[in-house]
């Protein structure tokens, strides 16, 4: 394919064990990760519109416009992701649960003149994303785990080695990479099970007074009102007869 040879950082996902769901399900997680991304992309003040989206069958590939910051697709765009697949996943049912595995590279593709895109850089996302040591770490995280993200060496070391803010080199490991006749190396983060935001609140004990100021009148014997307020204090006014 003739056309323009540019830079582009490139994101492709794909939903763990999509197949076998039947097509209802089917299309509805196909478009619940349609929207995560869209949102996700926005939050992370990339705009949704200027990138180019190819479908995948069982996922997305996106190649993000010029200039966007190729961090800004580590954090927070996948910590962006994963909290909205954990808020989708509370009200899934089975079959429109949603896991996903995540991958990022960049290089010099081809654009072509309908905005179509190729060259080595997809090839080398597409053996990332469907790398067996990425799908074992996705498989063998906890059912709460909803996303595993894998960097290609120059992806990792443009943008997290230099340690940005939100992102913690710590939190990536790196994996030996092997599939079909790619072999690399690789860096791999797991997504936590819940965010910091995400907490349990503290359990409110049954008939427990709303929080908040709240006041109560009573009726007294002995021609007096009660005037009662939150934390146990009471203010008793007595009325004379005349």
């Amino acid at each position: 394919m003739d056309g323009e040879l540019a830079y582009r950082a490139v994101l492709a996902v794909d939903i763990e064990r999509s197949a076998g769901r039947g097509d209802p399900a089917l299309l509805a997680i196909r478009a619940a990760l349609r929207t995560v991304l869209r949102e996700s992309f926005e939050r992370s003040r990339i705009d949704w519109e200027a990138c180019r989206v190819d479908d995948l069958g069982d996922g997305l590939r996106v190649t993000a416009p010029a200039g966007a910051r190729k961090a800004a697709l580590v954090h927070p765009l996948f910590d962006e992701v994963a909290a909205r697949l954990r808020a989708h996943n509370r009200l899934a049912g089975a079959l429109t649960t949603i896991r996903v595995r995540m991958a990022l590279h960049a290089g010099d593709v081809r654009l072509g003149p309908d905005g179509e895109v190729a060259g080595r850089p997809l090839e080398v996302l597409a053996r990332l994303l469907d790398a067996p040591a990425v799908r074992t770490e996705l498989a063998e995280a906890p059912p709460q785990t909803v996303a595993v993200l894998v960097l290609s060496e120059h992806f990792h070391e443009e943008t997290v080695q230099p340690g940005r803010p939100g992102i913690e080199p710590e939190t990536f490991r790196q994996v030996a990479v092997a599939n079909k006749e790619f072999t690399t190396t690789a860096w791999i983060r797991t997504a936590p099970a819940e965010g910091p935001s995400e907490a349990a609140a503290p359990a409110v004990p049954a008939g427990a007074p709303p929080a908040g100021p709240s006041r109560m009148t009573n009726r007294a014997t002995g021609h007096g009102v009660i005037y009662a307020v939150q934390n146990g204090v009471q203010h008793i006014t007595t009325t004379r007869r005349t």
